[in-house]
C-alpha cells in the first residue's frame, strides 16, 4: 500500500463520508466503487452524491438477479443520477456451463456452486477493476467473525496491487438502516420481505 494508509491519519473512523471524501482525493480517477445495492452500499452512494465529486460506480448482472435489486438501482439512477457500469458474464461461459450442466448446476455441488460463481461473479469484477489502483466496498466488521481483522484501508489479496477502502467497518446493521430512514435513500424492497442479504435470486433466502 506503500503510504496509501497514510492519508487517513487522525480521521473519525466513524465517519464515512469523511473516509470518503479523504479516498477519492488521494486516488482520483483511480478508485472505482462496488454495489449490488444492499443496504450498506446504498448508504455509501448517497455519501458520494453529498460530496459531489463523482466517481465510476459499478455492479455486477450475473443474470440471475431479482427483479427487486433492479428496481433498486433504478431508484438511485434517478434519485441521484449515478448512471451504475454494469458488467456481465462472459457470454460463451455462461453458454459453455448451461448446455454441458444445464440451468441449476449449482444446486449440485459446491464446486459446481463456485464454478457459477467464478463465471458470473469473479471473472466480471476482475474486467470491473481493470485500471484501477483502488476499490470502495461496503464491509463491515459486524458482518462474520471473518472479518474481525477488516481495517479501513487494506491490501486487496485476490487483486495484486489493489487497495481496497472500508468507509463503514464500525458502523453497524442498526446505524445503516437508521440512515435511510434519515436520508430518505430508496432501498431493496427484499428487505421488507425479511431478507439480510441479496445476491442471486436462486442463492438467496429470507430469514424466518
Amino acid at each position: 500500500m506503500n503510504d496509501s494508509g497514510l492519508i487517513f491519519e487522525g480521521v473519525n473512523d466513524k465517519a464515512p463520508i469523511e473516509i470518503l471524501t479523504r479516498a477519492i482525493n488521494h486516488f482520483g480517477d483511480k478508485i472505482t466503487m462496488a454495489t449490488s445495492f444492499q443496504v450498506g452500499g446504498l448508504v455509501l452512494l448517497d455519501m458520494l452524491h453529498q460530496i459531489g465529486k463523482p466517481i465510476r460506480v459499478f455492479s455486477l448482472d450475473t443474470g440471475r438477479l431479482p427483479e427487486e435489486t433492479y428496481e433498486c438501482a433504478e431508484a438511485i439512477r434517478r434519485k441521484y443520477g449515478i448512471n451504475v457500469d454494469w458488467m456481465f458474464p462472459n457470454l460463451e461461459a455462461v453458454q459453455e456451463l448451461e448446455t454441458e450442466k444445464g440451468l441449476f448446476s449449482f444446486k449440485e455441488s459446491i464446486e459446481n456452486r463456485k464454478e457459477c460463481c467464478g463465471i458470473r461473479r469473479v471473472g466480471p469484477l476482475g474486467r470491473a477493476l481493470d485500471g484501477y489502483s483502488s476499490w470502495i466496498t461496503g464491509r463491515r466488521l459486524d458482518q462474520s467473525d471473518v472479518r474481525s481483522e477488516l481495517n479501513i484501508i487494506e491490501e486487496d489479496p485476490v487483486h495484486p496491487g489493489m487497495v481496497k477502502i472500508n468507509p463503514l467497518i464500525h458502523w453497524t446493521l442498526a446505524d445503516l438502516w437508521y440512515y435511510v430512514e434519515e436520508h430518505g435513500v430508496p432501498h431493496n424492497r427484499l428487505y421488507d420481505k425479511g431478507y439480510l442479504s441479496i445476491g442471486c435470486q436462486c442463492c438467496t433466502r429470507p430469514c424466518k
